[in-house]
């Protein structure tokens, strides 16, 4: 698999995203919260074809244990680089309290993943790292982390984060159907700076796949675009799911993909599909022609009214 460089780290371009292996996680999670068992088989599947680094983060379940378990018993924790995130932290917290929790966070998350500092460690919102980045420098100078970030939600906060100076790496949502962060210039920012870039919600949570008679009528918005998209792939003669991944992996700056699984099968089709590379400068551009500024009421999973019932693709 190919690699991107972070630091001195040579990392692959697909990163094990594992939220689904310590909770039921996901609007096309229907088998569940996979056994540890499964769980270990997926990070072994995961290092075995070459993906060396994961996501987690304190919040999902017990995502950690699991994680720090079979990293252990597989042998490979020095082998696969692991980015974590701090507890969510309420905004006005004294400089006190902010240091107490995030040190408090970091020691748990230390723990659970038996490890003896955290390769990269985020907060999990913009809005924490903006006004709490000195209490994570304290973890950063202290050796307990290596490198700190944030997971951001919003393009003009990402940007702020970027321009600080304290970002090492930023993990954010972009798609086919999301490119607020592109238009925003986001990426663009962050390359000239040497800041990491981890994409997620590269399918936007499923909502790409799901049958259209069950798409939420509040969501209808993204039917049309849907559409012109799987035109776009037919033309490539490729998957919808293929012109997604790759899509995101040309956009300059980019360091690694977070996708998710909850069998060791679905790791497998995603590393075929970052295995694929970028697609041309001309599909790119017809990608970007067809996608208008979708609400955010659409782009915000957290806002949908209700789970999707399925949002499998079809035929991966």
């Amino acid at each position: 698999m190919q690699k991107s460089r972070f630091a001195e780290y040579d990392l692959s371009r697909l990163m094990l995203g594992t939220a689904q292996l310590g909770l039921q996680y996901g609007i096309a999670n229907k088998v569940g919260q996979p056994t540890y068992e499964e769980a270990k088989a997926i990070i072994a599947t995961a290092f075995e074809s070459g993906v060396n680094c994961l996501d987690t983060a304190a919040g999902y379940g017990i995502s950690e244990e699991v994680i720090g378990r079979a990293l252990t018993e597989l042998g490979i924790k020095n082998r696969m680089l692991v980015v974590t995130k701090i507890v969510p932290m309420a905004d006005g917290l004294t400089a006190s309290e902010a240091d107490q929790i995030v040190e408090e966070s970091v020691v748990q998350s230390l723990k659970r993943l038996r490890l003896d500092s955290i390769p990269i460690c985020m907060f999990h919102a913009d809005s924490n790292f903006l006004e709490y980045v000195e209490s994570l420098l304290k973890m950063k100078q202290k050796g307990l982390v290596q490198y700190i970030g944030v997971s951001v939600n919003f393009p003009e906060l990402a940007l702020k984060v970027v321009q600080s100076g304290y970002a090492d790496a930023i993990q954010l949502p972009t798609s086919v159907l999301d490119q607020r962060y592109i238009r925003a210039e986001v990426f663009q920012e962050a390359a000239k700076r040497n800041v990491g870039l981890f994409v997620r919600s590269i399918y936007l949570q499923g909502l790409l796949f799901v049958p259209e008679e069950e798409v939420l009528p509040e969501l209808a918005d993204v039917i049309p675009v849907r559409k012109q998209l799987q035109s776009i792939a037919s033309q490539l003669g490729i998957t919808l799911a293929e012109l997604a991944v790759r899509f995101v992996l040309s956009i300059e700056g980019v360091t690694c993909l977070v996708i998710g699984a909850e069998s060791v099968e679905q790791v497998i089709d995603n590393v075929r599909l970052v295995s694929q590379g970028r697609l041309s400068s001309e599909a790119v551009e017809m990608v970007k022609t067809v996608v208008p500024d979708l609400p955010e009421s659409i782009l915000f999973p957290r806002r949908w009214s209700k789970r999707i019932p399925d949002a499998k693709p079809v035929g991966r």
